[in-house]
């Protein structure tokens, strides 16, 4: 099951993302995080009245309290990165999450991955950083390059490492806790704390559009649906096979640039969509 539920994660995640582009694409980004955020929040908040409240140890506030304050340092880096240089140089260092994860996991949670997962992992964060490649002056050694040229590369280099960082905090805390309720209590919490960061970086503008509601209720059911899946798929499944299955959200985020942006060069990026998918199947096996 928890295949499915990381399958789900990434088709939400894509599709969240793309409503997200489409409907806010000239707002400030602090401020399409928090409405993502505030919209998701109904859904959160009415499950926590269907689930039985589990009992809370040390480790479980131990994991989520030092899990929040950098998920926002890597939305905020996120954001940094995104004005300071081209997506094409700074999105695929996101793919370095699940490699990170074969190390940082085993050190928080105690997960090893087997020889065959680990070339998985390895497929999938080398296909899903091959994706954007076309636009980086056709070399596979250009986003490498930008590490020491772009600003904005270095930091989503953090980002990448930050997310590993959180993803394992967010199993222990799921192992002691339930996975619905960490999820939905989680992103409650974060959205308390990043609504200050956002309204003072947009200085009080958070003005919403009679035309905006709709959207962004889709978007906040797909986002929330999206973190539910997540902490389901993570309860079942080890970290870092997890995000690397999450990861193939690149994928479902090239049909939609295709089919709702009209991106090109479609054709271009089914040698990372290949590359990715055969990751996929290794992760398969090793289960």
């Amino acid at each position: 099951m928890w295949i499915i539920y990381a399958l789900l994660t990434a088709f939400l995640l894509a599709t969240s993302d793309a409503l997200t582009k489409r409907v806010l694409a000239s707002r400030d980004e602090y401020f399409v995080a928090w409405a993502r955020l505030l919209f998701a929040l109904p859904v959160f908040l009415a499950s926590l009245l269907f689930i039985e409240i589990p009992h809370l140890n040390r480790e479980f506030w131990t994991a989520t309290l030092s899990a929040l304050p950098l998920e926002i340092i890597a939305m905020i880096l996120y954001t940094k990165a995104l004005k300071a240089s081209p997506l094409s140089l700074t999105m695929p260092f996101l793919a370095l999450t699940p490699l990170f994860l074969i190390f940082v996991s085993y050190f928080i949670v105690g997960e090893k991955v087997s020889l065959t997962g680990a070339l998985g992992i390895f497929l999938v964060a080398s296909g899903g950083y091959t994706l954007n490649i076309h636009k980086a002056r056709h070399s596979l050694l250009e986003p490498a390059r930008m590490v020491f040229r772009e600003k904005g590369s270095v930091m989503m280099i953090i980002v990448a490492f930050i997310f590993s960082i959180t993803a394992s905090l967010g199993k222990k805390a799921i192992d002691n806790s339930s996975p619905i309720f960490f999820g939905s209590f989680y992103f409650i919490l974060l959205t308390a704390l990043f609504t200050p960061i956002s309204l003072n970086k947009n200085r009080g503008k958070t003005a919403f559009t009679k035309k905006d509601f709709v959207p962004l209720a889709i978007i906040g059911i797909t986002y929330s649906l999206m973190v539910i899946f997540h902490m389901l798929a993570m309860s079942l499944a080890k970290v870092a096979y997890m995000i690397s299955v999450k990861r193939m959200s690149l994928l479902f985020s090239i049909l939609y640039g295709h089919l709702l942006f009209k991106e090109e060069k479609i054709a271009e990026r089914a040698i990372g969509g290949v590359i990715m998918f055969a990751g996929f199947v290794l992760i398969l096996l090793s289960r």
